[in-house]
């Protein structure tokens, strides 16, 4: 089934040179803060690893992408490649593709933190189980 499709890339690392080189480019502190969220994803397990994908960095469960972050002027996106098949209690995710979805952080906005937090780790579960039945 196409939706169930995985978004692989190859060369995944627990220590990039490239995202660490991301993050240290911060002018205005968001990087630091799209860094506090990718490190929780790079904490779901000794198989989650990061990579420079598209300008961003993007953690993986062994080849398979799972989660993004990326900063903007105003904001920063911490994104899920099969996010809509995420559970969202707290309905901090945005988008309509039909599969990624986001959640946009500002400065000043209050975040759920353990509502995120719980969509990191439904992130790379969702990806581990995606693997384990072979897509």
């Amino acid at each position: 089934m196409d939706e169930d499709r995985l978004f692989r890339l190859s060369g995944a690392t627990r220590r990039d040179a490239r995202v660490e080189a991301w993050f240290a480019a911060d002018h205005d502190g968001l990087r630091a803060l799209a860094g506090r969220w990718f490190a929780r994803m790079l904490a779901c397990g000794a198989d989650v690893g990061g990579l420079l994908h598209d300008g961003h960095p993007t953690a993986c469960v062994g080849d398979a992408a799972f989660g993004y972050v990326d900063a903007f002027s105003a904001h920063v996106n911490v994104g899920f490649f099969h996010g809509a098949a995420l559970p969202d209690p707290a309905g901090l995710l945005e988008g309509t593709g039909k599969r990624m979805r986001h959640v946009k952080l500002r400065y000043g906005k209050p975040v759920d933190e353990d509502a995120l937090g719980a969509l990191i780790a439904a992130g790379c579960r969702d990806i581990r189980s995606r693997l384990a039945a072979g897509y």
